[in-house]
């Protein structure tokens, strides 16, 4: 079995190394192949994993780091002044190959500057987008780029559609993932001109297996395994589709506590509302990838339980395994030739 080594940054995010640490001692019992290098406050992580046997022990590592990036720090503080952070040195061991991947719960922005920093991109790809899966009627879909471009041209969402396909196509093991590019209708004369211009590209393109047109309504209903946005809309849309979800538990817990038989019948019905609410956990959907750089990054919500963040970890450990970036890459390749 394979060796695998992630980099965690424990020091970012709401909750820092309680959260982060715990997350780890699941993974590591789940993953015998599996090795960590956490990186942060020496003197808050070691008390943490005192708990663990000496088999999790084995295949820990603390790299003491003396700075983190906070959540409001802008973009080139993390750059420019906190050379010894947290999420820094974590992104630069996946540079150096002492790690294969990185997973971070910190400011979005300084993860996605310092990772292009550090990481550089893939050739032929000129921005990393940030995508994660969505719940759908049927399972899910993946959703890109989701606010790291708010305006893209043809060019941009044309890659989009080449990363989200393979990202898709290794984590889920389809040989032709169905590919659609959002827009405000499926008619052919809808949409801006870099929307027209990018469906355009991705019909002419074999490598892909696009399937035109979707509209809002069609994200959740399951009809394409990756949809295409520019970030400015994706965001929208994944804040929106979070609020409804809040918005009718709220509406559903008013009802069953309007009266007494409405209670009855909350009691009754518990089982499915169960269920149901374990089909749409966010939880189980935390762990954005920053796709189009050289090596593999996985965003966790900042308010991430100990549960979601095992969820980005074991989205990373997929990734390492089927060789994400590796295959973006030849993909790009195989493209670039095909119109030599």
């Amino acid at each position: 079995m394979k060796t695998i080594t992630l980099a965690i940054d424990c020091m970012g995010g709401d909750f820092g190394p309680p959260v982060s640490v715990a997350a780890s001692e699941i993974v590591l019992k789940n993953h015998p192949n599996l090795h960590l290098q956490l990186f942060g406050d020496e003197q808050q992580i070691n008390p943490l994993i005192n708990s663990f046997s000496d088999d999790l022990k084995s295949r820990v590592q603390i790299k003491a780091t003396s700075e983190v990036v906070l959540m409001d720090d802008k973009p080139s503080t993390a750059l420019r002044n906190k050379k010894d952070s947290s999420m820094r040195r974590a992104l630069l061991s996946v540079r150096d190959g002492d790690t294969q991947a990185c997973v971070s719960a910190g400011n979005t922005g300084a993860l996605m500057a310092l990772a292009r920093f550090t990481l550089k991109m893939i050739s032929g790809i000129d921005r990393p987008a940030i995508i994660t899966a969505i719940p759908t009627s049927n399972g899910h879909t993946y959703m890109l780029d989701l606010g790291a471009n708010v305006d893209c041209d043809a060019d941009v969402l044309f890659q989009f559609g080449i990363m989200g396909s393979v990202l898709s196509s290794a984590t889920d093991n389809l040989k032709q993932p169905k590919v659609g590019l959002l827009n405000i209708g499926e008619e052919e004369i809808k949409g801006n001109e870099p929307v027209k211009q990018a469906a355009q590209r991705l019909s002419e393109c074999q490598h892909i297996n696009y399937i035109g047109f979707i509209e809002g309504n069609d994200i959740f209903s399951g009809k394409c395994d990756v949809v295409v946005t520019d970030g400015f809309t994706g965001n929208n849309v994944l804040k929106a589709s979070e609020g409804i979800v809040r918005l009718l538990a709220e509406k559903l817990r008013s009802v069953f506590e309007r009266n007494w038989l409405n209670k009855l019948v909350g009691l009754l019905i518990k089982p499915i509302l169960k269920s149901f609410k374990q089909e749409i956990d966010p939880d189980q959907y935390n762990g954005a990838t920053l796709v189009g750089l050289k090596g593999i990054v996985v965003k966790s919500h900042g308010g991430a339980s100990v549960k979601a963040t095992v969820h980005a970890i074991e989205e990373a450990i997929i990734e390492v395994e089927k060789n994400v970036p590796q295959r973006i890459a030849k993909e790009v390749e195989q493209f670039v030739n095909s119109r030599t």
